[in-house]
């Protein structure tokens, strides 16, 4: 790999500019003219490959700093094909101001339908109605706000649902997030 660190800084923020943030005017061509105009075609390409193999790596497995660190530790330790203690300090730079943004980012190319930004809820007692003088029941009103698109970044791409409900349908719902609840920690903690 290419041991001038602002090269390389520059070099993998290309890479997320191109993979992660569309920005499709960012040509292998482009990354060569302006960060590595002197070096060879293949070693180039080697070059781009190792940087999105090792980000790829880290973007899939959603590392946070710590796992980071120990990735390229374990990248550092390679016989063959590893970085230096250099190029990993350049890749902690890299991953430490991008990870959120790129995060950020493949959620929003992944979500398709609209998406719950926000559930309010109250208990309030009813006590009259129309034809009864007195209920004391209580009643559960509930709000979720919900984001359109999936992104939910402009203001008007959401639209606020308002409902009742009564105990028994409120009991009903609470078991059933129980149930979710149950399965996803079933799930987890294989």
């Amino acid at each position: 790999m290419a041991d001038d660190p602002k090269s390389l800084l520059g070099l993998l923020n290309g890479i997320a500019k191109r993979t992660y943030y569309n920005e499709v005017e960012i040509t292998n061509e482009f990354l060569k003219s302006e960060l590595y105009p002197d070096m060879q075609e293949e070693d180039f390409e080697r070059l781009i490959t190792k940087c999105t193999t090792l980000m790829k790596s880290m973007v899939s497995a959603d590392m946070d700093l710590n796992q980071s660190e120990a990735f390229l530790t374990a990248q550092m330790n390679k016989k063959e094909h590893g970085i230096t203690e250099e190029q990993a300090a350049v890749f902690r730079k890299f991953w430490k101001s991008h990870k959120n943004k790129i995060h950020e980012s493949i959620i929003i190319r992944t979500t398709w339908n609209n998406t719950l930004k926000q559930v309010s809820w109250r208990i309030d007692l009813k006590s009259q109605a129309r034809h009864i003088d007195q209920i004391n029941t209580p009643t559960a009103i509930m709000e979720l706000q919900v984001a359109k698109n999936g992104n939910g970044t402009e203001k008007d791409s959401s639209e606020v649902v308002r409902f009742e409900m009564d105990e028994t349908k409120l009991s009903s719902v609470l078991r059933s997030m129980k149930e979710i609840e149950d399965e996803i920690n079933k799930h987890c903690q294989q």
